[in-house]
């Protein structure tokens, strides 16, 4: 019955515990519960697990520690709190898996007050319990009272310290959680995993690849998931060697390469190292092309100037009934700005709207402002930020006073940086931007009245201060 409800579907469960019932010598009792309450706890089937509940009082093993510890757990998991307590409150003894089970229970209900409380009281705790009490006060956003839970526990392993490694990681503490796992005596997958992970979400690619190289200095054998966040970090450092190196070890090793994710990850990391030969055969050799591995070679093709081909390889993405998202049209708009692509970034724009009746977002209008001034249409791009429905976007406003320098547009600069002091008064940026503006057209009065105007509003320009040049430039 155990190995059923470890390796077979619910329904698969419940028809040999049928027949099991229907045999003439062969009655439930408490050793065969707790597997099958197991399998319902595990993909949440409520009524069956009641049924299960029903069956375990008719054969008078309700009262049995283990089954009611395993009861305590799935209504936990179901969500059905009161029933939880009910039996909980029933249970004649209850051992450290009982009164984790409970507790465990309102942690995902939410109730850290009842869940600290009900670990306050135990009897005796375990690691798991532990464990599970740091992680509901990780979840639930207070690190410090986790940590010092950390700091009491009599016995810690790897789980108690992968835990806090990880909320560290994620609220950008790379120091306190490089400081934890360099304590953890045994280092796992999962604690080299969540350093690796906190480095790459910090923006800190080259120490995951250095952690990355001492884990194998350690003898471990990376899985999916420490390639995972390999990937991600060649993808941030753009270096063409370490994809290349990765692409080899993944494929001689025992990496299924077609499963969607890791074939998107592949796809990512080499369009973004530079790799578009490689991106692009391993983008078609995937068994389904979804949303993101077409948007990561498109934004591949668009950050190594492909940008007719990021434009085809999108029109071909809707062929093929693929509804673009907003964030694929910022992917598209962007390619075509830095192609230069005017009439596409047009066509794409009015296609989000009309056709797939998605709302511009600040980012897109930014994005068409800066391809029409690129291209010298200042008054288009104008118009465009005028109907704007949202809130104004300096960064729009922004790349179209860069527009008009560029230009030497004198009158819609004065418009646009007038607008500008109003969004951001303290941005010494659109000060310099107009000053500069005003010094191409030698109209040095000018120049002196906008520095004078920044010295008055306490506005100082900070050195090596750019705008959107670097933008515009591109």
């Amino acid at each position: 019955m155990k190995s059923y409800c470890q390796n077979s579907s619910l329904n698969e469960c419940f028809s040999f515990f049928r027949r099991m019932k229907r045999g003439l010598d062969v009655v439930p009792d408490k050793y065969t519960f707790p597997s099958v309450i197991k399998a319902c706890s595990n993909v949440s089937a409520l009524e069956e697990g009641r049924v299960l509940h029903g069956v375990t009082v008719r054969c008078g093993t309700d009262g049995d520690v283990f089954v009611g510890s395993s009861l305590v757990d799935f209504y936990g998991k179901c969500g059905q709190i009161g029933c939880a307590r009910k039996v909980f409150d029933g249970m004649s003894v209850r051992n450290e898996v009982s009164w984790t089970a409970m507790m465990v229970g309102y942690l995902s209900f939410g109730d850290m007050a009842a869940a600290k409380s009900l670990f306050d009281e135990m009897p005796k705790r375990n690691t798991a319990t532990w464990n599970a009490m740091i992680k509901g006060l990780v979840r639930s956003g207070d690190l410090n009272c986790a940590r010092n839970l950390f700091d009491e526990m009599p016995v810690r392993n790897e789980v108690s310290f992968t835990t806090l490694i990880d909320a560290y990681a994620k609220g950008g503490d790379m120091a306190a959680a490089r400081s934890l796992f360099d304590q953890l005596t045994h280092k796992d997958l999962f604690s080299w995993s969540a350093l690796m992970s906190g480095y790459v979400q910090n923006g800190k690619p080259s120490e995951a690849v250095k952690a990355f190289s001492e884990m194998q200095d350690s003898n471990l054998k990376s899985d999916e998931f420490i390639m995972m966040n390999l990937m991600s970090a060649c993808s941030q450092l753009g270096c063409s060697e370490l994809a290349k190196w990765i692409d080899s070890y993944m494929k001689n090793g025992s990496f299924d390469l077609r499963r969607a994710h890791v074939a998107a990850a592949l796809v990512d990391m080499n369009a973004k190292c530079g790799n578009m030969d490689r991106a692009s055969s391993l983008f078609e050799e995937m068994p389904e092309r979804d949303l993101i591995s077409y948007c990561s070679t498109i934004q591949g093709l668009c950050i190594h100037g492909f940008g007719s081909q990021a434009v085809h390889l999108f029109d071909r993405m809707i062929n093929e009934g693929i509804r673009p998202d907003d964030v694929a049209f910022t992917v598209i708009l962007s390619a075509c700005t830095h192609a230069g692509l005017v009439d596409d970034g047009c066509r794409f724009f009015e296609l989000m709207i009309n056709s797939y009746s998605i709302n511009p977002t600040p980012d897109h209008y930014a994005c068409m402002v800066i391809l029409l001034g690129k291209w010298g249409k200042l008054e288009s791009a104008y118009e465009l930020i005028r109907s704007m429905p949202v809130e104004s976007h300096a960064g729009a406003w922004g790349a179209l006073l860069e527009a008009c320098r560029v230009n030497c547009d004198v009158d819609l600069g004065e418009v646009v940086a007038s607008r500008l002091f109003e969004l951001e008064p303290h941005n010494a940026g659109n000060y310099v931007l107009l000053s500069n503006i005003y010094a191409e057209a030698d109209r040095w009065s000018n120049v002196f009245n906008v520095r004078d105007k920044m010295s008055k509003s306490g506005v100082r320009k900070v050195p090596g201060c750019t705008y959107v040049e670097s933008t515009m430039a591109a």
